[in-house]
Parts: structure tokens; C-alpha cells; sequence
């Protein structure tokens, strides 16, 4: 197994003190699942007093003593930071994530150690001396049955973030939840336990689903499988069963073709997190409408206006999730005007309708969310893997320089006041109104909006 030289000095150093360092969690896990890793948590047995791993790790580098008292410290050497802990045992207290009484102890097993941890997977060890994976828990067979299994029933309940961390490993590693540890969260999840979780452990492991995934999808049925999307999520829930017309549909309901919509965005992300985690979130809420205005009748299925009815219940989702309301007003948009690039593509918008759009919504974000929308179904045109309203309005957009900003205006205040004018209320009809003429394409330069300008002003 591939670790840092810092961390076999450090385990040679403990080694004189009749000590030993074996790294477990996730990066063990990795190291299995041929997976890359770049945090490294470090257990340290067989020492009385964490000053002594202090004092040892003075001689390297820095020490960030935040954890001391739960028996864990930072070392950072080099600008790189390890987490270097005492095994303990964690016994829940009262609610919350922060509600655990913590024992460090020095001399405990390995074993006895990780059976506070989640799932098998993660509770794999390697002794960087004797150069031994631990495995007490049988997480290699389950690795190799592509199985996610709890540890221990009791221990598993006291933290029910534990539930989405199980939903997010499924879908990242292609894994099926174990029988009984399903059965466990959806006992969990009946029961309430997740109604203690803060918005922000949430989110956190909804941004690891999201951004993590190959198939987002699995976690998201199966937290409907686990009755969380009922329970928590009734945006979401909503959708489910909402029909859809076979002609533009093939594939089946709304939630169908969102789980697929999500995947295919996956393929879409260019490896920014930000931008790619407002695409994934944009494109999971972007037939939300569709469960209040989808009509049925003999003849056809219709979900006229759902795109603006979505804005309510996608605020309404996010919000249960994040407290970043720039983000969320980002998306907003997308939601808006996720059929603009089909319905321009049929109707050959003119260049001055393409120009407005672009006032509204960055284009170029706009048709990734579109692509999404149009290749996650199975209609004969989707399967092609091309989509050609989109190709479409993205060069129109380069041409006319609004593909990922709106045009810049010919003329604003400064310019005024230089031509003499005094600061008014007078400036923003002026400056709008010589903008909308820019868009509509009838002036195309300074001088054209000056010229404009003082015609107005007359």
C-alpha cells in the first residue's frame, strides 16, 4: 500500500517507543477499491499519554491541537495534513453528532477500536511496520460480493447520518446494501432518527452522492426504497409515478427520467466542483413542476408551465439541504428556461431573442442543462447521443458573444457624465433603453448608442 515517507518516519520513530501507527478508514478502503486517496488517518497503539505523540511529531513539523481532547491531533508537514489519533470507544449521550462521550485508550485491540465504525469497508486497518492489512470484520469478502455491511447494530443507530453515508457509498462503488443493514436504516428512517441531523451533515454527503457517483441515480431510489425521499424530501417524492407522454418519454415516469437525466449529467461535468454541483442540483429539480401541472387526458399527457411551477418546489428542496442562497438563485434560472434551447432550436429564434436569454440565464450552463434533460430518456433521438438544439444554440450564442455572459452594454453612466450629463433617476431609462435597442440589434456601437441617447433625450 502506497503511503506518504513521512508516515513510515513517524512509524519507525513510534516503533523505538514500543508503539505502532496503522492507517485505517477510507484510505485503506481505497486502497482496495484502486481508488486514489490523499487523507490518511493514523491510528497510534500501545502509548499511555497523546503528549508523547505530540512531543514526536515537534521534531517534523506543526501540530493543530483542535482534537486533543478526543484524543486525535493534525500533523501538517509540508503543507499536508494527517490525522494521527488514539483508538477510543464512543458511547452516544444525547442527539446530535456532537452528542458522544469519547474514551481514548491507548492499549485497546484493533478490533475493539473499529467497532465503532460504520461499515466493514471502512473499518479495514494496514500496520505500517509489519506491512499487514487488518481485517476483522470480513470487509474483503464484502468487497469482493460489491456489499455494503454494518459493523454493529447497536453502535450504527447512535449516528444516523450513517444512513445517507450507506446511500452515497452505494452509488459511488456500485454496491448493493446488505439485507440487514437496510432493514436497520429503514427502521432508522421510520423511526425518525434523521430528524437530528443539521442541514449541513446533509448536505455534505448529498454533494458526495453528486459529485462522486458514476450512477447518482442508485442513491437516489435508493433512499426512496428507504422511504427518506417520502419522509424528507417531498419535492422529490412528488414526481414519483407523475406520467409522462410515451412520445417525448419512452422511458416512464417523472422520476424515471430524472434518475436517468442525472446520470447523463455526470457525464457532462468538466471537474469544477461548484459548477458541476450546481448542474447536478439543477438538473434533479428541473421537472419538479411537473407534479402540480401535468395534465392526462384521452388523447395526450401535457406539463404546460412546469417550468416556472418548478421554482417554487426547487427553492423549497434546496433550502432543506443548504443555506447558500446565491446558489441557490443561481439555479433558479436553469430550472426556468430548461426547454428554451429545444423550443428555440423548432422555432429558429431570431438573433435578438437569443441576445435577451442571455440577460436571463448563462447559456452555456442553460444547454448542459438541457443536454441532460434531452439525452437522460429513450426516445430514438436521445439513444443517438447527440443533441442538436443545443449545438445550435451554443454556436448561435458564440456568434453573437453571449455564450456564457450577456452582452456588454454599449453605453453606461460614466459615459454619460463624461458627455456632461448630471447623475438622475433620468440615467437608467436612458441606459436601458439604448440596451434593449443593443439587444434587438438595431445599434451596434458607441456611437450608434450616443446618437440614441441624445434623440431620447430630445
Amino acid at each position: 500500500m502506497y503511503l506518504p515517507e513521512i508516515v513510515k518516519t513517524i512509524s519507525k520513530e513510534l516503533k523505538k517507543l514500543n508503539a505502532k501507527a496503522i492507517v485505517v478508514g477510507g484510505a485503506v478502503r481505497d486502497h482496495f477499491l484502486g481508488l486514489p486517496s490523499k487523507d490518511y488517518d493514523i491510528e497510534v497503539y500501545g502509548l499511555k499519554r497523546i503528549e508523547t505523540l505530540q512531543n514526536l511529531f515537534a521534531k517534523y513539523g506543526s501540530v493543530n491541537l483542535v482534537g486533543k481532547s478526543f484524543g486525535i491531533l493534525k500533523f501538517v508537514y509540508n503543507g499536508e495534513e494527517y490525522d494521527f489519533s488514539f483508538p477510543r470507544r464512543e458511547q452516544k449521550v444525547s442527539t446530535g453528532h456532537k452528542g458522544f462521550d469519547v474514551v481514548s485508550d491507548g492499549f485497546m485491540s484493533f478490533k475493539e477500536a473499529s467497532l465503532r465504525r460504520d461499515f466493514t469497508i471502512n473499518a479495514l486497518g494496514y500496520d505500517v511496520e509489519l506491512k499487514r492489512f487488518l481485517d476483522p470484520f470480513g470487509a474483503k469478502e464484502d468487497m469482493e460480493s460489491k456489499r455494503l455491511r454494518h459493523i454493529n447494530s447497536k453502535t450504527f443507530i447512535e449516528d444516523p447520518l450513517r444512513i445517507y453515508r450507506a446511500v452515497q457509498f452505494v452509488a459511488r462503488f456500485g454496491y448493493t446494501l446488505d439485507k440487514e443493514t437496510f432493514d436497520l436504516c429503514q427502521n432508522m428512517v421510520k423511526d425518525r432518527l434523521l430528524d437530528e441531523l443539521p442541514k449541513e451533515r446533509v448536505y455534505t454527503e448529498f454533494k458526495k452522492l453528486l459529485l462522486k457517483s458514476r450512477k447518482p441515480s442508485v442513491g437516489f431510489e435508493l433512499m426512496r426504497e428507504l422511504g427518506i425521499v417520502e419522509q424528507y424530501f417531498p419535492e422529490l417524492y412528488a414526481i414519483v409515478g407523475v406520467p409522462q407522454s410515451p412520445i417525448w418519454h419512452p422511458e416512464g415516469d417523472v422520476w424515471t427520467h430524472t434518475l436517468m437525466a442525472l446520470d447523463k449529467m455526470v457525464e457532462l461535468k468538466r471537474g469544477d466542483e461548484k459548477h458541476d454541483l450546481k448542474m447536478m442540483f439543477a438538473i434533479l429539480c428541473h421537472d419538479l413542476g411537473k407534479a402540480t401541472h401535468t395534465q392526462v387526458t384521452q388523447k395526450k399527457i401535457t406539463a404546460i408551465g412546469h417550468e416556472k411551477a418548478g421554482l417554487e418546489p426547487t427553492k423549497s428542496l434546496l433550502y432543506r439541504v443548504t443555506n447558500e442562497h446565491d446558489f441557490i438563485d443561481s439555479i433558479l434560472p436553469l430550472v426556468k428556461y430548461h426547454l428554451a434551447p429545444s423550443i428555440y432550436f423548432r422555432g429558429k429564434a431570431k438573433d435578438s431573442t437569443i441576445r435577451k436569454l442571455a440577460t436571463k440565464v448563462n447559456i452555456e450552463e442553460l444547454v448542459t442543462v438541457a443536454r441532460a434533460d434531452f439525452l437522460g430518456r429513450t426516445t430514438k433521438a436521445s439513444l443517438k447521443g447527440v443533441y442538436e438544439a443545443g449545438d445550435w444554440l451554443l454556436k448561435k450564442a458564440e456568434e453573437l458573444d453571449v455564450y456564457s455572459k450577456p452582452l456588454k452594454p454599449l453605453l453606461q453612466g460614466r459615459d454619460l457624465i463624461e458627455l456632461g450629463y448630471k447623475p438622475s433617476k433620468e440615467f437608467k431609462r436612458l441606459l436601458d433603453a439604448v440596451y434593449s435597442e443593443q439587444l434587438e440589434g438595431r445599434i451596434s456601437s458607441k456611437g450608434e448608442a450616443i446618437e440614441f441617447m441624445i434623440k431620447l433625450k430630445k
